[in-house]
């Protein structure tokens, strides 16, 4: 996808598979919103296909799903029960059903006796809050979250995860975009990360982490730790504990291999340690940028 002589996004291809959560990332400026924005219409891809379901997206399907976008877009002069009774409405639910569920919402995030403040009195936490409420108030079978935890703070966030898990088990497919790694962790089954528009990551987050990370080993011993560049390095020992990182070409196996038997020492521990998807998304993102996508 192009702007001007921009290009935002280059042969990007993904799926999402019903009832999974899948992790949508990528810093800021990486394309992952207007991705979204094209798979829903608002933007015209300039080729290649954005299906949901098989179909491109029309808003007959909007019964059918949440779309939480970065920008809050509740009415602001409203209380907070009427606008969650407007978009509950807006969504083909009658009065009955939106008011009792909205109610039972508010209690649920701590907001119960702000139910008839006006929006524009809220924090913004407080907003985000109604802003998740009226995306998930018609059960959405798609669920599409940009940055829904933004302005949140832990005990809230923890919160969300805790719904989002729920809307899992209940069959709800999501995508989610997050800068918080240990949400992806906690949650997504698979990931795509975006970098300059172009697609880097791709799969489980075990397949990720086995593809892009570093395995370094824990390893605790008896003896002399044998010098062995051409199999690893020591990265750092203390006493009888050490991390080592294999050497290019070498895998976990090979050192291990190259350890047993040795004349003089003997392993008590051994210890596989991936890398966190937060440290293989920074090592990602410190790289330096090839070609011309913004």
């Amino acid at each position: 996808m192009r702007f001007g002589d921009k290009t935002i996004i280059k042969d990007l291809s993904f799926e999402v598979r019903p009832g999974e959560t899948f992790g949508f990332l990528g810093s800021n400026g990486s394309g992952k919103t207007t991705t979204l924005r094209a798979l829903l219409g608002i933007y015209e891809p300039d080729h290649g296909e954005l299906l949901v379901n098989g179909r491109r997206y029309s808003s007959k399907m909007g019964s059918y799903l949440g779309y939480l976008p970065e920008e809050r877009g509740l009415y602001q002069k409203e209380t907070v029960l009427a606008c969650m009774m407007y978009f509950g409405r807006l969504k083909g639910m009658t009065a009955g059903d939106v008011r009792k569920w909205s109610l039972s919402y508010l209690e649920r995030v701590a907001l119960l006796d702000k139910a008839n403040v006006r929006m524009d009195h809220l924090s913004g936490g407080e907003q985000q809050k109604i802003q998740l409420g009226v995306t998930i108030i018609n059960d959405p079978k798609l669920l599409i979250l940009d940055e829904p935890t933004k302005g949140f703070d832990p005990v809230t966030r923890r919160l969300l995860m805790d719904i989002l898990e729920e809307l899992s088990k209940g069959g709800t497919t999501t995508v989610l975009v997050t800068h918080q790694m240990e949400e992806v962790e906690r949650l997504c089954d698979r990931v795509v990360l975006l970098k300059d528009g172009v697609r880097r990551l791709y799969g489980t987050v075990s397949e990720v982490k086995d593809e892009f990370g570093s395995k370094n080993i824990g390893i605790d011993f008896e003896g002399t730790l044998p010098k062995q560049p051409a199999v690893y390095q020591i990265i750092r020992q203390t006493g009888q504990s050490a991390n080592l990182s294999p050497a290019e070409g070498m895998t976990p196996r090979h050192v291990l291999e190259s350890l047993v038997g040795k004349r003089g020492f003997s392993i008590t521990r051994f210890e596989v340690q991936q890398e966190s998807l937060d440290d293989i998304f920074v090592s990602i993102y410190s790289e330096a940028t090839v070609g011309s996508h913004v």
